[in-house]
């Protein structure tokens, strides 16, 4: 009798241990998921205090706020070696850590323990591809097979020598395209996906569109393979946030639309892509109780609401965390999903595009100190003479051609143009691409010896 009440005991302890660590667990079927990109370290591209820059991703897994975490970013899909290249701004990056031999892949593997940490408390890691500067793209079917292989075998469920994150198993891959071709995307995404759904682990695949519909980049691939999550950048155009209460510029009904009749998954969940703070973007930073009446308000009305995405971590804790507080906005009200009956196609006087995202007004000139549209330096990227970057807060201008080499630093590259001048209330801002990509033929460089660390990122 004591053995057996014993076992009962030890059964009722295992049932409740999962029943906890189901209860923690990520669910994309819920409205009230908060996903924030991690490891550009904006704050730091647009303020010197380095006490608010960018922190390791355990720090901001501390608690039940945050749910999703995209590493941004995989930059560079073929670089020296033929290997993908990743820089995460202060945290590891090809001038302050190692790389793998013969490559230009930091070796971040002392960010598995973080990753790890994160997985452990229900949160799931993505990784991004892209941003808006980056060399991302394919010549073929058969080079957006052999990525995709490579993806799998570097950052998830495969194997390989170079992993950078070592052991740590990613959840999935996020796209956040902006320029470029999407040619042989969606035979990326096949070949990826071959390989997850044949997995025992879940894995996600998101996006991160802007909200001009249909996205000019990203519009042909989320219509023809299923995606899991839909990260819509309300912001940098006419229909950003700071636009909502205009019917003619707010499109959420749009991308409501094309959730329930268009996309390949009937039950991929579309988020409010949103700034963290009003440094984090041109435009569409609204304060938190703004966004607070927009979340419920939408939520209320369209059954594929998930959730919001915010850009990015260092500008959420440095804004007075922004993220708890959109989150508890989240929360209140949110949870299981409501049952809605599909809508027809919305009308809209907005203009779609097919080449480039749309805006009500030119996009700003670029002058002394005026950042908008322009974005950060990368040091894993080729620049030539009068490229203009975003350093340290500051406009740069480059004198000749340039890799590798710090804005202010002793190479003397870059002219330094003054400090960024914020936009204008209300401005609208076309977000700049730019199309550049590792020049193989350089030798791979030795990193710099260990120091402060830079920050370079500014997501438009």
């Amino acid at each position: 009798m004591v053995a057996l009440t014993s076992t009962l005991v030890s059964l009722a302890g295992l049932l409740l241990s999962f029943g906890a660590t189901q209860s923690f667990a990520f669910d994309n079927s819920r409205n009230d998921n908060l996903a924030v990109y991690w490891g550009q370290n904006s704050y730091g591209a647009t303020h010197s205090d380095q006490a608010n820059w960018q922190k390791s991703l355990a720090t901001y897994c501390q608690d039940d706020t945050i749910n999703a975490f995209p590493i941004a970013f995989l930059n560079v899909f073929f670089g020296a070696g033929g290997v993908p290249s990743i820089d995460l701004a202060n945290i590891c990056n090809v001038n302050d850590n190692s790389v793998f031999p013969g490559t230009q892949l930091a070796n971040c593997q002392f960010l598995a323990s973080d990753i790890k940490t994160c997985q452990s408390k229900g949160k799931i890691v993505t990784l991004s591809l892209g941003g808006a500067t980056g060399a991302a793209g394919f010549s073929s079917d058969d080079q957006a097979n052999q990525f995709a292989d490579t993806l799998w075998n570097l950052f998830l469920g495969g194997s390989s020598s170079t992993r950078p994150f070592g052991d740590a198993v990613l959840d999935g891959i996020d796209l956040d395209i902006e320029g470029g071709s999407t040619a042989h995307f969606t035979t990326f995404i096949n070949r990826l996906r071959s390989h997850t759904n044949s997995a025992s682990k879940q894995y996600y695949l998101t996006a991160a569109p802007q909200c001009p519909f249909p996205d000019a980049y990203l519009g042909s691939v989320i219509n023809a393979v299923a995606f899991d999550a839909i990260y819509v950048q309300f912001y940098n155009n006419y229909c950003g946030l700071t636009n909502f209460n205009n019917p003619n510029s707010w499109n959420f009904a749009d991308w409501d639309n094309w959730a329930k009749n268009t996309s390949p998954n009937k039950n991929v969940k579309i988020y409010i892509g949103a700034p963290a703070s009003s440094s984090a973007a041109g435009s569409g930073y609204v304060d938190a109780n703004t966004f607070g009446n927009i979340i419920q308000q939408t939520r209320s009305k369209y059954s594929s609401f998930g959730g919001v995405m915010m850009w990015d971590a260092s500008q959420a804790y440095g804004n007075g965390r922004y993220d708890l507080a959109i989150k508890n906005c989240l929360t209140n009200g949110g949870g299981s999903v409501p049952t809605t009956t599909v809508a027809p196609p919305p009308t809209t006087t907005v203009p779609t595009t097919t080449s480039q995202p749309t805006t009500t007004s030119p996009p700003p000139t670029s002058g002394p100190g005026n950042c908008a549209g322009v974005n950060a330096w990368v040091n894993n990227v080729a620049y030539n003479s009068g490229d203009k970057v975003v350093y340290a807060g500051h406009l740069w201008t480059a004198k000749w051609w340039s890799y590798g080499d710090t804005p202010g630093g002793a190479a003397g590259d870059w002219t330094d143009n003054g400090a960024c001048v914020a936009a204008k209330a209300g401005q609208l801002i076309k977000p700049h691409y730019e199309s550049k990509s590792v020049p193989l033929e350089l030798p791979v460089k030795t990193p710099a010896p260990a120091g402060t660390k830079s920050s370079r990122f500014f997501k438009v």
